[in-house]
């Protein structure tokens, strides 16, 4: 009964628009509250904020923000767009092709979906349109392109489950790679089978001399240095997750320093908005936490466990069914949020049927790029209509193909776990 008060009173909060920190925080008391009465309720929050915020790891996510931030300073994400354009650019959906590849570039040195989102709808669709591209087909890739920033490392989507599901990040960011590559290839296979079916809506661009194509290059090496210093060092060992994500920031600055980019103004604007964000989710964190000690003390999680485990069914089926859930969740909820609501219920079920953790937040950070993309709460569809105006129903109109092909990927990764799971069992110790 007291599990029901506490569900009922956090989905009534969503619903009527209270923010999610909030909404955790103010349902995880009342469920506390009639569990042990207001002395535990106290009790609690005097030690939660300290105990939570206390955690080294946690130290990754302001830093792999600031790197975002440092990242669009320095506009090096434009550059790759434009410098993939000038090699791919002449061929059919050469130009959607070029945004898939910088998104997973932007990706690559951004942890943020939504700045990824924000920063091709600025470059690449306007490019598209003069090239006669249909709106409906650009928006929709430069929105599933955004969202690869929440798998390829670094990924604050990774980061926050590791931390959840107290398992390795490192070896989590490391098994996003495998993923992030194959999700890429799959957003330029959906490209080229539309283009194929009309390739009216996606037409050659201009060519170029190899001259210009070997002079566009110039951007990559940057990106490819950030890269090493972050994703190489965790792989070979050198580096922790958090000491990868100070250098990854550092480097960013230099980057910005060097092209001329860095200013006092800028400098000052992306301090800001990285600790903006920073505070948003710590205090996600603080009260989930809360509302975590809530489903613990009521002991809700081991009695699914229980239940799940005497059920006279496949563990595929369980499975397939969470992934219905967290589809279903993404449609209506923020990433983030859904990964604390659901995480410390869904993993032991999970973990006890026989799944790897590893594996199986590789799937959910997937399944949860679908939901950056679905009605009626796709964020990044939002993103990409407010910076291009193009209206919301034909990006999602646009983009439902690749939801399509997302699933089929979600299907692949589960089918065969090796493409998550080898990459990190070769990781330095």
């Amino acid at each position: 009964m007291i599990v029901v008060a506490g569900l009922i009173a956090l989905f009534a909060l969503l619903i009527f628009g209270m923010p999610v920190a909030f909404a955790l925080g103010i349902s995880g008391m009342i469920g506390l509250y009639l569990k042990g009465g207001l002395d535990m309720v106290l009790g609690i929050l005097r030690t939660t904020p300290i105990s939570t915020t206390s955690s080294y790891e946690l130290i990754t996510v302001p830093m792999f923000m600031l790197m975002a931030e440092f990242i669009i300073v320095s506009r090096i994400a434009e550059e790759l767009f434009d410098s993939a354009k000038v090699w791919l650019g002449r061929t059919p959906a050469g130009l959607a092709i070029s945004t898939a590849l910088a998104g997973a570039g932007f990706g690559a040195i951004s942890g943020s979906s939504t700045a990824s989102a924000a920063t091709l709808s600025g470059t690449s669709i306007p490019a598209m349109i003069r090239h006669k591209y249909d709106p409906r087909l650009a928006s929709g890739v430069v929105a599933i392109s955004g969202t690869l920033a929440m798998l390829i490392p670094p990924s604050i989507a990774i980061v926050l489950y590791g931390l959840i599901a107290q398992v390795s990040i490192s070896k989590l960011l490391i098994a996003g790679i495998i993923p992030g590559i194959l999700v890429t290839v799959v957003i330029i296979a959906t490209v080229l089978v539309l283009a194929a079916i009309n390739p009216s809506h996606a037409p050659a661009g201009s060519s170029y001399s190899m001259r210009e194509k070997l002079a566009s290059l110039r951007v990559v090496g940057p990106m490819l240095a950030l890269i090493m210093l972050v994703t190489g060092c965790i792989y070979l060992g050198i580096a922790t997750p958090t000491e990868a994500a100070s250098l990854g920031a550092f480097g960013a600055m230099v980057i910005a320093l060097i092209r001329g980019k860095l200013t006092f103004k800028t400098c000052l604007q992306a301090l800001f908005n990285a600790s903006r964000t920073t505070c948003m989710i710590i205090l996600i964190v603080i009260c989930a936490q809360v509302f975590g000690y809530y489903f613990t003390l009521t002991g809700f999680t081991q009695e699914l466990v229980s239940y799940v485990g005497s059920l006279d069914v496949s563990r595929w089926v369980i499975f397939f069914l969470i992934i219905l859930l967290y589809l279903a969740l993404g449609c209506i909820m923020d990433q983030i949020a859904i990964l604390f609501l659901t995480v410390p219920v869904v993993l032991p079920v999970m973990v006890a049927l026989g799944f790897d953790p590893i594996w199986f937040g590789i799937i959910i950070i997937v399944t949860a790029e679908v939901g950056l993309v679905t009605p009626p709460v796709g964020l990044n569809v939002f993103v990409v209509s407010a910076y291009s105006k193009i209206p919301v129903k034909d990006i999602f109109i646009g983009v439902a193909p690749h939801v399509v092909a997302h699933l089929l990927v979600i299907f692949l990764l589960a089918a065969f776990p090796g493409l998550i799971l080898w990459l990190p069992s070769t990781i330095a110790q």
